[in-house]
């Protein structure tokens, strides 16, 4: 039955080296008993991708090489994983021709095993490809960010399995893809990913990651020094894949817009794929042109949310197991609670703890971790929450809180609740799902729908404007108090 499980997930390598290596270093096989196979995953996110993409596959390979006899999967979700699959070597028969990115993704799979002698050592965080070719977008990629080192959870799974597939030869194309998400909750992170992986696959691959900043300052040179016929050149016939940063910094910039637009149309054309990131919405872009917002929606928005508590709690051991430190479980609880705002932040607590950790040769632990984090204010928490919000709607509109956190759809009641959810959002960064729960147990869709709509308002809708104004007016008189 060993056997028989090495050459059908061989055969199934085979097919997307780099794929199956991603995805199988966080499954374990556990056994392979009559027709039942087991298989453990690190994470719920993992469990389901791999059984919706991989398993179908494998049951058909076992199938196949046992007479036809078909397998049913048994699944169990456990953190530690003694032998993931990714780390076993298929039988040298089995193996397909070394192509290149076959070899390159074996480096980097060996690359990341401890060594025999069990003691631990700093992994690889980037696979062992030529660089030569690429040279000036190695030296701006983050060899942490890969998608190995981000952390998965309902806030970003979306922008995660968005990424990973465009990243993927294989996988299915969206493009552009676009990623929307505040300062510092993993948007640049998914970028380099993106970047990494490609590389990864395609190592011939043309591949550009610049912010919105640098293109619009080669632009300018470019203009500057009568070299568009290059520029244009460069971007539009020497590029397969175009990574844009931060692309909210065009707003304005109406030349560069203008050439960002014919740019995009280029590739698009010739079907190259285009990722974009920004920190809103495209329809929530300011001073961006209809035509050039309207292109970013045409593929695919996904976002990044402020992450929930245990996401954070898995972020901070990440964090601590990259960079080798030793965090007990109670005070990375203890750092996620009190930094909730953004993923940098967070991260940022951790590196302190540990610097100040190291200089003073005290041990890490719930005492040192809150007497340091009220130190530098790490947990700032808002005079207003959300109840805050929710009285004050319900005073300004003459409502109770029952009525608005009810099923009542009747429109100045669901008005009220859309004006509060919008409110919410704004003033709290609180996530949508985060915010159904907090009206009433409502679908994330529900909340999404409701900001957006007095987002619109505001702009167009003069009484809605002067509503939001003065419930705004008394929550800043509040935050005073």
């Amino acid at each position: 039955m060993q056997q028989l499980w090495l050459q059908a997930v061989a055969r199934t390598r085979s097919k997307s080296p780099v794929t199956f290596e991603q995805w199988f270093s966080g499954v374990q096989f556990d056994g392979l008993q009559g027709n039942v196979l087991a298989l453990s995953a690190r994470d719920e996110f993992v469990r389901d991708w791999v059984h919706d993409h991989f398993v179908p596959d494998l049951i058909d390979q076992i199938a196949s090489l046992q007479g036809g006899q078909r397998v049913s999967v048994k699944w169990q979700v456990q953190r530690e994983l003694r032998q993931p699959v990714a780390e076993v070597a298929p039988p040298e028969s089995q193996r397909p021709a070394a192509t290149s990115s076959i070899r390159a993704a074996e480096s980097w799979r060996t690359s990341t095993m401890p060594p025999p002698n069990g003691r631990t050592k700093r992994p690889s965080l980037v696979p062992k490809v030529d660089r030569s070719a690429n040279s000036e977008l190695w030296q701006a990629l983050n060899p942490k960010f890969t998608f190995n080192n981000f952390i998965v959870g309902p806030s970003n799974e979306l922008a995660y399995a968005a990424a990973f597939a465009v990243a993927d030869k294989e996988g299915v194309r969206y493009n552009p893809l676009f990623i929307a998400g505040g300062t510092g909750l993993g948007k640049t992170h998914l970028m380099h990913a993106i970047a990494h992986t490609v590389l990864l696959n395609r190592p011939e691959a043309r591949v550009m990651y610049v912010s919105a900043e640098r293109f619009t300052n080669e632009f300018i040179e470019a203009l500057q020094h009568h070299k568009m016929d290059e520029f244009r050149f460069r971007y539009r016939a020497c590029c397969d894949v175009l990574l844009v940063d931060d692309v909210q910094f065009l707003a304005g910039r109406e030349q560069t817009q203008e050439e960002f637009f014919h740019t995009f149309n280029a590739l698009r054309d010739a079907d190259r794929q285009i990722v974009v990131s920004a920190d809103k919405y495209p329809h929530q872009l300011q001073r961006m042109p209809e035509r050039l917002a309207s292109r970013f929606t045409s593929g695919l928005v996904a976002d990044v949310q402020i992450p929930q508590l245990e996401t954070r709690v898995a972020i901070v051991r990440k964090k601590a197991e990259l960079e080798q430190i030793l965090v007990p479980d109670e005070v990375a609880v203890l750092l996620a609670q009190c930094v909730q705002s953004n993923v940098r932040e967070l991260e940022g607590a951790l590196i302190r703890l540990a610097a100040k950790s190291s200089l003073t040769g005290q041990q890490i632990d719930v005492e040192f971790a809150r007497r340091e984090l009220m130190l530098v204010g790490s947990r700032r928490p808002d005079p207003t929450s959300v109840a805050d919000i929710q009285r004050v709607v319900c005073g300004h509109f003459r409502l109770s809180n029952t009525e608005l956190l009810s099923k009542d759809r009747h429109k100045s009641v669901a008005f009220a609740r859309q004006v509060a959810m919008y409110l919410c959002r704004q003033r709290l960064k609180c996530s949508f799902p985060e915010l159904g729960r907090a009206f009433g147990n409502r679908d994330h869709t529900t909340v999404i729908s409701a900001v957006r709509r007095v987002e619109s308002l505001r702009q167009k809708d003069p009484q809605v404007a002067a509503h939001l104004e003065a419930i705004e007016n008394k929550l800043a008189s509040s935050d005073g108090d």
